[in-house]
């Protein structure tokens, strides 16, 4: 068993402190990004800043919860979760029912709660990868069959998402499904193959849809549409100048003064950079590095043990906690269109922090079950 053998049963003490650490920026960027936002809205000055410590609250215990969930139930469960997905997915394409927020339906009301399903779509895709690779590994490493049966399920989740339209879900749900399917073994070949028509797929529909155009070209030079179509990207640059090395202080944000639209979600990162400057941001990328290098260690330790379903889930979590970061702070920063995405553990949203809780929960809960086997080993 090797470098197995010799795993010790507490959780891994790297992963932990990154996610503490993310956490915890994140909880105090959004007080002090939404302070202004809430005032200005006709709102206490805490609002945002309490509602983001309800959902962590409500993330904390559903991420003890799936610490306690087996592994074998999740990959029994993986096609009706799937199901249920694309069925609420199509819900939201049903007028009354989903709540228009910026041109977009994404949100499904439960009573006084309303959910972003797309935040669930990675999650539950992560999953049913990781089951399908399991049944059909074989099938991917040496048959043509074998990554075009889940591209049409991919391809099913893609459209609903982009009738919403929800763009930014679907590209890290496609990215993170074909790094799954890399990492599963499918040839370098067929990857090559798979990629160059999702990257083709993936341009069309940016330039033929007129408010994705919109952002493209806004996005290659914000500066000659700075007060229209460019003004939220220029803020954020504007942010990141102020913040020189060292940065303006806690609190001491101008941007964040309702000059930069959504300074407490997408545009986290900015504000971040803005107060705690160039050393605090490379502070986080440090820690989102150090999390998506724990997450894909722990996956390879599982497929070393023997447990290629805790492997791959591991692997798909990591690559769409990895991918997400890089996105959304590629958007800040101005080299890549803005996309709607949020910070994983750091933006405001409810959706996106429980249901990133969960998925950390389900890694802690694969240490737990390779750190038995290992120990009746």
């Amino acid at each position: 068993m090797g470098a197995v053998a010799n795993r010790q049963t507490a959780y891994d003490p790297w992963l932990l402190l990154s996610l503490v650490s993310l956490l915890g920026f994140g909880l105090v960027m959004v007080t002090s990004a939404s302070l202004s936002f809430a005032e200005g809205s006709g709102l206490p000055a805490g609002y945002f800043a309490i509602r983001h410590a309800i959902y962590l609250a409500i993330g904390l215990v559903g991420f003890a919860v799936t610490t306690t969930v087996p592994l074998a139930l999740w990959r029994k469960l993986s096609i009706p979760l799937l199901i249920i997905t694309m069925a609420l997915l199509t819900l939201l394409l049903i007028p009354g029912i989903s709540r228009q927020v910026n041109g977009s339906s994404r949100w499904l009301f439960l009573g006084p709660v309303s959910i972003q399903v797309s935040e669930f779509a990675k999650l539950f895709v992560v999953i049913y990868m990781a089951q399908y690779l399991v049944q059909k590994h074989k099938e991917v490493q040496t048959e043509l069959s074998g990554f075009i049966k889940p591209m049409l399920t991919l391809g099913l989740v893609s459209a609903l998402l982009l009738l919403e339209p929800d763009f930014g879900a679907t590209v890290v749900i496609v990215s993170t499904t074909m790094g799954m399917l890399f990492l599963g073994g499918l040839p370098i070949r067929r990857f090559l193959v798979l990629l160059l028509p999702a990257l083709g797929a993936l341009g069309i529909l940016s330039i033929t849809s007129p408010y994705r155009m919109q952002r493209l070209t806004s996005f290659l030079n914000p500066w000659t549409d700075q007060f229209n179509t460019g003004y939220q990207l220029t803020q954020s640059l504007i942010a990141f100048g102020r913040g020189g090395w060292f940065g303006t202080g806690l609190g001491n944000s101008v941007q964040k003064l309702l000059y930069l639209p959504e300074a407490h979600n997408d545009f986290i990162f900015a504000v971040l950079a803005e107060e705690l400057g160039l050393v605090g941001a490379m502070v986080i990328l440090l820690f989102f590095g150090l999390l998506v290098w724990r997450i894909l260690a722990l996956g390879r330790q599982a497929i070393l043990s023997g447990h290629p379903f805790a492997g791959f889930m591991a692997y798909g979590i990591g690559l769409w906690f990895g991918f997400q970061a890089i996105i959304n702070i590629g958007v800040n920063l101005g080299v890549l269109p803005t996309k709607g995405l949020t910070l994983p553990f750091m933006s405001y949203g409810g959706c996106s922090l429980v249901v990133g809780l969960l998925a950390v929960g389900i890694l802690l809960r694969i240490e737990f079950e390779l750190s038995r086997k290992i120990q009746r080993v």
